[in-house]
């Protein structure tokens, strides 16, 4: 009875927080194996303040919604700024333009996409640097924004008047002692964190397809997602950033994530390319000892009842998430506005892992049934 009456609760109050209808199925967290009680219980550690400025939390199942909910003067119809979870977009806009012909494929060479961008320096070892080294955060451009020193760190790219010349004029990195070679790294890669390069990785899409990223953006995936509104920004000389920035709703980011998870469909329509997403969520990079990246796309490790567990992530600055399992079709969006701060990243990955992990069925057979 408890249970029953919980699973009442939990539905009266999702409907209140949502305040219009789910864009998809949506399923009683008890009726799937999920503790609702735990789920629940992110309530009150929003309102006591024991997590900060989070927006939105959304669980989906297998494509079913079986938590919603918004906090802190947020609603359904928000747009949220995702920063660098922009990032894993840009990689799906590529496979859908490698899909489509008018990129040939990861190994193509950047610069040939630009004859017309002036280079200060002619350096012809940049000659060779190829879209997969932008996805995978391992061109040997010295760009660095984890390192306030580093000639490409973002922040100077962003008062620069022509983002693009900034980048491609980027000089070639060297190897501090402490700094492990391509040749001497996990899967042949050197890792440091560049929103220069994927912001130049839209710009190839842009080229490629001779359209704004938004509007490449709009054609194949946000129509066939059924997303109806976002917002994308662009560089001082217009180019599509795909770096950073776009606005999404939180039902929006999951059915992104939803057609991840499902290999790149959705609703039973190939989407992006299966062979795609699975070269995405493929590691091709070690960025820290404790996460792997693949194409724009983080992959984390968590403890599902205990057992670790890779978890692919989009992830951007104040602690916006988008957590993706396809093996268990399992995605979680959460949003956060705590922009800057240092618990950010650290608060939204403790309710994934505390609240929403612990709370999942401790079989992942019995979510799909």
């Amino acid at each position: 009875m408890r249970h029953f009456l919980t699973c009442l609760l939990f539905l009266a109050s999702t409907a209140a927080f949502a305040g219009t209808p789910p864009d998809w199925p949506t399923a009683s967290p008890v009726s799937l194996g999920w503790d609702a009680d735990r789920l629940a219980s992110l309530d009150a550690k929003i309102a006591d303040g024991t997590y900060k400025k989070i927006t939105s939390v959304l669980v989906v199942d297998h494509g079913r919604l079986v938590f919603e909910r918004y906090y802190n003067g947020s609603a359904v119809d928000r747009l949220n700024d995702i920063r660098s979870a922009s990032k894993s977009l840009t990689a799906m806009l590529v496979g859908a333009a490698i899909a489509r012909g008018a990129i040939h494929d990861v190994h193509a060479p950047v610069y040939a996409f630009f004859p017309d961008v002036h280079l200060e320096r002619d350096d012809p070892r940049r000659a060779a640097i190829t879209l997969e080294d932008l996805l995978t955060m391992s061109s040997i451009w010295e760009c660095d924004d984890d390192n306030p020193f580093s000639s490409g760190n973002e922040e100077r790219m962003y008062v620069s008047e022509r983002w693009l010349d900034f980048a491609l004029n980027l000089p070639v990195r060297g190897y501090a002692p402490w700094v492990s070679r391509p040749k001497d790294s996990p899967y042949g890669r050197t890792f440091a964190y560049c929103t220069a390069g994927a912001f130049v990785a839209g710009a190839v899409v842009e080229r490629a397809t001779k359209r704004p990223l938004a509007a490449f953006a709009r054609e194949v995936l946000e129509a066939p997602l059924g997303i109806a509104t976002s917002q994308w920004n662009v560089s001082s000389e217009g180019i599509g950033m795909g770096g950073g920035g776009t606005r999404y709703r939180s039902r929006d980011l999951a059915r992104l994530g939803v057609m991840v998870a499902d290999g790149g469909r959705w609703q039973g329509r190939q989407v992006l390319p299966s062979a795609w997403v699975d070269a995405m969520l493929t590691p091709h990079a070690k960025a820290r000892d404790d996460a792997d990246y693949g194409y724009l796309w983080w992959r984390f490790r968590f403890p599902i009842h205990g057992v670790e567990t890779p978890i692919w992530a989009m992830s951007g600055n104040g602690g916006n998430y988008v957590f993706v399992s396809p093996e268990r079709g399992l995605v979680v969006v959460i949003t956060s506005q705590a922009y800057n701060q240092s618990y950010a990243h650290p608060q939204s990955q403790a309710i994934f892992r505390d609240i929403v992990l612990e709370a999942s069925p401790a079989s992942a057979t019995t979510q799909g049934r």
